[in-house]
Order: structure tokens, then sequence, then C-alpha cells
């Protein structure tokens, strides 16, 4: 009684307040900021649209493992800001295909190829290069770097260790068979010197445009090649600085109509003072500590653009070349200062300006970049645009060294893309990659190369592990498995590791701790399974399944795995680059137009096993290898590679759907003849019969069987007598069509 009272004093009830749960904080994607030298938290300037620019090679030689440091790791932040986080990105990097280097190493090797062409004799060769010789100790003397000294040493010494067989050979004037492998091996040896010598004496005779493209033609294409290898993404715009040079011209006119370039000699000038003291803007934002650093700024303005001459021009050293006048010998275009060629830093800005507009969100390039060039970058654009924001964030990738030392021709560790790939796959330098940090340093050596390789087979090992546990058999409801603790345990070691991997990547895109989260989850996966077998149980299906399914996602999203499949890496050789189908598809070719010819043969000559034969190896037997074969008549065989189990599903529904077909036929003929046999029926019963045998309805019928009265003695309706007679006509018409049967002899 007292609850009842209890419950009336509530009154009506009603649902209880409800408060949403506390949840827990987000972490936000930070990135480190060259501009600030901090980590600081991503923000697009226009909602996930992201506008990001990446500073391209120089295309001059083979790309080498310093390239591949930048663009791989520009790749995985790339993949990650677009897979992961979900990211629209907009990605412009650039070819620089007009530079001093590429001017004097195409003008160089022009000139080394006329001159092996004509084919010098011996004695002439041997003066040659004692001429050359000459000016190559001079360069010797002069240079201050060990590195680039021990290397010019070392083409010295290999010159005249080619030298003195020659000389001899002439001397003692040996078979001219002897005396041109001499001449052969000294021109090889010497190409370096002769090239210096060749260009001194006639580069400022090579006047034609073609020669100074074909060099940086080729080479971008070679780059492209070893990006393409690497499995880096290609850029969703590409510029070239020959392709430019009328922007770069009105970009240059606009900085000095904006006050910040003058004209000297031809050349037009950014000037860095009238720049840095203007109250908007601020000259070496990244770097402001090497202002006034000559030995970078030369390097910056390249080797043809250093003469005294040159540096005369400008207002101030700090100053840099915006235009350069081209001297003879050098390629040229058009501008209103006259004949002259862009300097280096204004092609990203007229470019990455061109295309991205007044700011953009990222702007990428190696860690050696950052002064000059990502500064004098900075200065001419926000003197272009009047603005101090053109770049958002500046990211710069980290150093690579050879087993602890910088990557030089004159330590012979010099190390080109292709030399790297012939040791190692495209995967295995990736993960290399992904553990370490793409903003430090990254030494590339055989300890970095194996931790890579044990990485990679760690992982592969856990798949197969996991594959072979879904190749079980089962039924449908097997598969759903009854979850214990040890799968509840690791099943929340599965949720914390995804939780740490998010941390680790808002960190700055922190791989290096992602891959050994991933390591975490993989070593107390394999003791979970470990635990299973050992107790002769069956570890669990689906959560294994989910475990390798996102690991595979997440190395699909670092570019690791190329393929579509849920689980692990491409089975198909070492390498992750082979493509099945590239492969057996010629094959699969040439089979299918050989059938195609028996079929026809055998369709002509009406030659059935045959036929039975092609359909047999069509149906049956290709499926097996995951190979469809779809004829269409009058057309060629269609081939295509598929799913074994696809396929197999396929002939296995296909199967299904014929013996449907059949038994829905069957089923149809056996309705029309049991229809028949009941019209046959129903045919035969005479009028006068038809309504007699029906008690439950009527009681009295006429002389012609017509029902008159209802079961109760009543009379029938005159509507019902109505709907009765149709019947009765209709049965009459039957009737007839029956008795006409019968004397047709049609009647069975």
């Amino acid at each position: 009684m007292a609850a009842a009272a209890a419950e009336q004093g509530k009154g009506k009830r009603m649902q209880p307040p409800w408060s949403p749960p506390e949840g827990t904080k987000h972490s936000r994607l930070c990135l480190y900021n060259s501009l600030t030298r901090n980590k600081e938290i991503f923000q697009p300037q226009n909602g996930k649209k992201v506008l990001w620019y990446c500073c391209g090679p120089t295309v001059y030689d083979a790309s080498h493992m310093g390239h591949a440091r930048s663009y791989i790791s520009f790749d995985i932040l790339r993949r990650i800001l677009r897979d992961y986080f979900k990211y629209d990105i907009f990605y412009c990097m650039n070819i620089t295909d007009i530079d001093d280097k590429i001017i004097k190493r195409a003008r160089q090797n022009y000139l080394f190829e006329r001159y092996r062409e004509n084919k010098s004799a011996p004695d002439q060769l041997l003066e040659d290069v004692k001429t050359a010789s000459e000016l190559f100790s001079v360069k010797l003397n002069e240079t201050t770097d060990p590195d680039k000294k021990q290397m010019l040493e070392r083409i010295q010494n290999a010159v005249k260790s080619a030298f003195d067989p020659l000389e001899e050979a002439v001397q003692a004037k040996l078979p001219a068979e002897e005396i041109n492998r001499c001449h052969e091996i000294l021109l090889e040896e010497a190409k370096d010197l002769l090239s210096d010598w060749l260009d001194t004496k006639f580069g400022s005779q090579v006047t034609d445009n073609s020669i100074f493209s074909k060099l940086p033609k080729f080479w971008e294409g070679e780059f492209h090649k070893d990006m393409e290898a690497l499995n880096v993404l290609p850029p969703d715009v590409l510029t070239r600085v020959s392709e430019y040079v009328p922007e770069i011209v009105d970009f240059v006119k606009k900085i000095v109509d904006n006050g910040y370039g003058y004209v000297s000699n031809g050349s037009v000038y950014f000037d860095t003072m009238k720049f840095d003291s203007s109250e908007k803007h601020s000259y070496a934002k990244l770097v402001p500590e090497a202002v006034g650093d000559q030995k970078a700024l030369q390097e910056g303005e390249g080797d043809l653009s250093i003469s005294a001459d040159r540096l005369s021009e400008k207002h101030s050293p700090n100053d840099f070349a915006l235009w350069k006048s081209s001297k003879p010998g050098e390629p040229s275009w058009d501008s209103p200062w006259g004949k002259g060629r862009p300097g280096w830093h204004i092609e990203c800005s007229a470019m990455a300006g061109s295309i991205l507009g007044e700011s953009m969100d990222i702007h990428g390039g190696g860690f050696d970049l950052r002064f000059p060039h990502h500064d004098n970058e900075l200065a001419q654009s926000e003197a272009y645009f009047e603005n101090d924001h053109w770049v958002r964030y500046f990211l710069h990738t980290g150093h690579l060294t050879i087993a602890g030392c910088k990557m030089s021709k004159s330590l012979k560790n010099f190390i080109t893309i292709k030399d790297a790939l012939k040791k190692h796959t495209a995967r295995q330098l990736r993960l290399a990659f992904l553990m370490h940090s793409w903003k430090d340093t990254l030494d590339y050596s055989n300890n970095t190369m194996e931790s890579a390789i044990q990485y990679e087979k760690f992982m592969n090992e856990f798949f197969l592990n996991v594959k072979d546990i879904l190749r079980a058999p089962t039924d449908v409801t097997g598969q759903f498995q009854k979850w214990e603790n040890q799968e509840a345990e690791l099943n929340k070691n599965f949720y914390d590791k995804k939780a740490a991997i998010h941390e680790a990547l808002c960190d700055n895109i922190d791989t290096r701790s992602v891959l050994e989260e991933m390591r975490s989850l993989v070593s107390q996966s394999n003791s979970y399974i470990a635990a299973k077998k050992s107790s002769r149980q069956m570890p669990n299906r689906l959560l294994l399944e989910n475990i390798s399914s996102y690991l595979t996602q997440m190395l699909k999203i670092f570019g690791a795995i190329e393929s579509d499949d849920a689980i692990g890496f491409p089975v198909g050789g070492n390498s992750q680059n082979i493509n099945i189908e590239s492969t057996v598809m010629p094959y699969l070719q040439v089979l299918s137009e050989f059938r195609e010819g028996v079929r026809q043969i055998a369709r002509e000559r009406k030659v059935t096993e045959v036929l039975q034969l092609s359909d047999a190896l069509r149906d049956d037997i290709l499926p097996e290898l995951g190979v469809r074969f779809e004829d269409h008549e009058g057309l060629p065989t269609v081939v295509k590679l598929v799913d074994k189990d696809t396929l197999l599903k396929e002939r296995e529904e296909k199967k299904k759907i014929e013996e449907e077909k059949k038994r829905k036929k069957e089923e149809a003929a056996r309705k029309k003849q049991e229809q028949e046999a009941a019209k046959l029926a129903k045919m035969k019963i005479p009028p006068h019969e038809m309504f007699k045998s029906e008690h439950d309805k009527y009681s009295m019928f006429d002389e012609n069987g017509f029902p008159t009265h209802d079961t109760e003695g009543k009379e029938l309706s005159k509507g019902q007598i109505k709907k009765l007679k149709k019947l009765y006509e209709t049965q009459e018409k039957l009737y007839k069509e029956y008795l006409q049967m019968i004397q047709n002899g049609s009647a069975n």
C-alpha cells in the first residue's frame, strides 16, 4: 500500500533528465613549421582544402638518395594528410630546367661529344690533356672544400694513370690497336677535365637553345621514372621554368614596379634593404641569422653568376638576381631589360603564384633550401603580392647521410635511386623512411636498411599467419566465435593502439612512433595466437581479421602497400611493383587468340567435341586460375584477371541460375499440362450436369439441370439466375468444343 501511495504521489511518470557524456579531448594535427621553429596546429586557410607547393629537382644528373629523402618523405606526409586526415590536397611541384648547373653541364656535354666525334689523333689528345690539366690544376689549388678537393685529386690521378700509357705507346710506336685502346681509356678518364677546358675555350660559341633543353628533358624523364619506381604520387600540377618565362618576366616587372627591384646592366636584382625596411615586410623569415652569409648567397646565385662584374652590379651583397642578362653561350629570352634568363629563386615564386595564388597552406623542400632559396622566395613573393603570408606552413625534410657521412662523389658514397633500388625494394626504402622522423637527419646505412627489412618480415609473417587462420574451413555461423577474456583483452589493446597511433600522427606525423605501436600490436596478436593454439583452440577469426585489415590499411595510407588486397603485402615476387596482370596477360592473350582460331575451325567443320573442350577451358579450367574468358558473338574474346574465389562463386551462381531456369521451365510445362487437363475435364461436363453436384448451394433444378431454388427452398433471384445463365452458356460452348474434338479424334 505504501508503495502504491508513493507511486501516486509521483503523479504521471516521466523520463528522467539525460546528460551527454563528457567525452575526451580531440587531438588536432600539429606540424613543425620552419617559420616558427615550433609545432603548430595545422589550420588550412579554406576548410579542408590544402594548397601545397613542393620544390622539385634541378634536372641535370641522375636522381640520388638525397632526392629520395625529400620526395618519399613528402609523399608520406601528403598521403597521410589526404587519406588519414581527409584533407583535399592540391599538390604542385616544379622542375628547374633553366639553371647555371644545367647550362654549364649541357654546354660541356655538347662540346665534349663534338670533340669525341672529331676523333683527334693520339698526339693531339695528349697535347690537349696537358693544356687542360694546367687549367684543372689552378681550379684544384683554388678549391677549399675538402670533399670537393679530394674528388678533384682523384680525377687528376686517374687522368695521370691513363695519360702515361698512351704517351709510352705513341713513343714506342706500338700497334695501332694498342694505341687506340689507350686513346679511348684516356679520353674517358679525362672527360671532366677536357669538358672544363673545352667550355672555357668554346663555351661562348654555343648559341642554340635546343642544346640547353635536351639535357634537362632527358633527366626529367629519368626523375619521373625513379619517382614511379619509389611509388611516389605524381603532383597534381607540374611546372617547368622553360614554360613559364613570360609569367616570370611579368612577376619581375611587378616587383620592380612595387619598388623592391632595380635594373642594373640588363639584369634585375631584388633590393633586400628596401624590402626589409618596409614596415609590413621582413627579410629572411626562416633563417634570419644567415643574412650576410656570402658563401650561401653565391651558391644561390649559381656558378655562372658570381663573377666580379656580376657582383659589382648589386646595390648590396645581400641582393639577389631576379633576372640575369645572358652572356654569350647561355640561353636567352626576350624581356623589357634585354635578352636574359630567370634567376633561380624567382621561378618558384612566379610558378607557385600563377597556380596557387597569393597565399598557400604548405610549402615544402629540403632542409638545405631554407636559406637563401626559400627566404628569397618568400621575400620576392610577398613583395609581388604586398602581403606577409605567402606561405602559412613551411615544411623542411631532414638531411640524408650515408653511413654517418655526408653523401659525396668524393667519398665514393654517392648513391643514385636506381642503385638503391637494385639492393632494396621501394617498400623497404619507404619503411626505412617511416622509421625515422621526416624532419630529422636520416642515416642511410646497412643497419638502417636491415631494420626496415626485419620490420617488413615481421609484419609479413603476421599477415601470412592470419591468412592461414582465415582459410580454415568454417560455415557461416562458425565465423562468429564466443569471446573470452583473451579476446576482450586483445580487443582493448587494439583500440588502445589505434588511439596511440592517432596521437602520434597528430604529433607532427610521427611515423616512427606509429610503426612501433603497430609492431607492439602485432606482438600482442602473435602472443594471443600462440596461446590459443597451445590450448588447441581456434583463434578468433573476426578479431584477427579486423586487426590485420587495420594494419594493412595504415600501410596503404603510408604508400607501403599498393595492392587492393584486404590483408597483407601483395604476392608476386620480391618487388612490390611487380604487376601480375602485365606479366601474365600477354600469354593469356595468345591463348585466347589460339582458342578463338580453333573454335572458328570447329564451327566451320562442325566438330562439336572441340567446341565442348573450348567451353570447358573457359567455364571449368581457367576460373580455377583466376582467369575469365568472356565470349561475345562477332567480337574478340575479352580476357580478365579476376580473383579466383570470385570466379568460382560466379560459376556456382551461373549453375544455380541455369538450374533455376530449368526448374522453372519444367514447372511451367507441368502447370500448363495441369491446366490443359483441368480444362479438358471441365469441357467433358454436359451443361445440364454442371450444377447438380452443388447440393450445398441449390435444392431444385429444372428439366435442363438449371438451378431454381437455393438450399433453403427459396427461389433464386433474377440477379442470381442471370449470373448462372452466363456460366451455363459458357459451359455449353465448352461442351460443344469437346464433342467436336471427339468427332475430330483430338480429345486425349
